[in-house]
């Protein structure tokens, strides 16, 4: 690890700080980090869509099931930027075996399930690790927050819910007929839940808030390994021996 290659400033933080870092970096590197994980994200909704006929509620299940492997991109973009480099799509092009089939299987079953996946992605697909030392690593880094990381999962699910149904409330808000549009339009969960409509708006939701949840994570990790490894004190050191 090149500490002095980071561009963000290290310090000792709090966890949820730490997530705030996550995001304050995807700010810094929105184009890039949007750019690259779009090119992937789409085409894949796209694809989900074309399920539609086959049962009104497959799109949306197929998108929720891929969005850990769908991470993996936005993750890769993400520790680039973290060390100042750009990510173009040739660089994921080139990158394409470890960011897309590495660790695929363990990404769409168990990271699936975990409440957590956003924290512990960084120490499945970063650290080259398996096995045993896999699993040790990440109960180290993973002690005492995986509370945290399932609270920040649970706000952005939230987040997420809300903004698919403001998206699918437009049709009220820009309706020049809104007193006709009947007033239980949500509580009609069967028909609602399996509308074309609704996984279109699922997908728009995805697209935009999915690299903030990895952002968050990503800085949870950062900021755990500065706790646990003093990268701050090395990251000061350098600097100060450089000058």
């Amino acid at each position: 690890m090149q500490i002095e290659a980071i561009s963000v400033v290290l310090r000792p933080r709090s966890i949820w700080e730490g997530c705030d870092l996550g995001v304050r970096l995807l700010q810094s590197w929105l184009r890039p980090v949007y750019r690259t994980y779009l090119a992937v994200a789409l085409p894949l909704f796209a694809l989900c869509l074309l399920t539609d006929p086959i049962a009104g509620w497959l799109p949306t299940l197929l998108i929720w099931l891929s969005k850990p492997w769908l991470d993996r991109t936005a993750l890769f973009a993400l520790s680039r930027a973290l060390f100042g480099q750009r990510t173009t799509l040739e660089d994921l092009w080139d990158h394409r075996r470890e960011v897309w089939l590495t660790g695929l299987a363990t990404a769409l079953t168990s990271q699936r399930l975990s409440a957590s996946r956003s924290f512990k992605q960084p120490i499945l697909q970063l650290e080259g690790l398996s096995g045993a030392a896999l699993g040790s690593r990440v109960r180290q880094l993973t002690a005492r927050h995986r509370g945290t990381a399932r609270a920040m999962t649970v706000a952005f699910a939230n987040a997420e819910f809300a903004l698919t149904v403001s998206a699918l409330s437009l049709q009220i808000w820009l309706s020049p007929h809104a007193s006709e549009i009947p007033r239980d339009w949500l509580s009609a969960a069967p028909e609602f839940m399996s509308s074309f409509k609704t996984s279109i708006a699922y997908a728009a939701a995805v697209a935009f808030l999915e690299p903030f949840y990895v952002a968050a994570g990503f800085g949870m990790y950062i900021n755990r390994r500065v706790e646990l490894e003093a990268w701050d004190i090395e990251q000061e050191f350098r600097r100060a021996f450089s000058d």
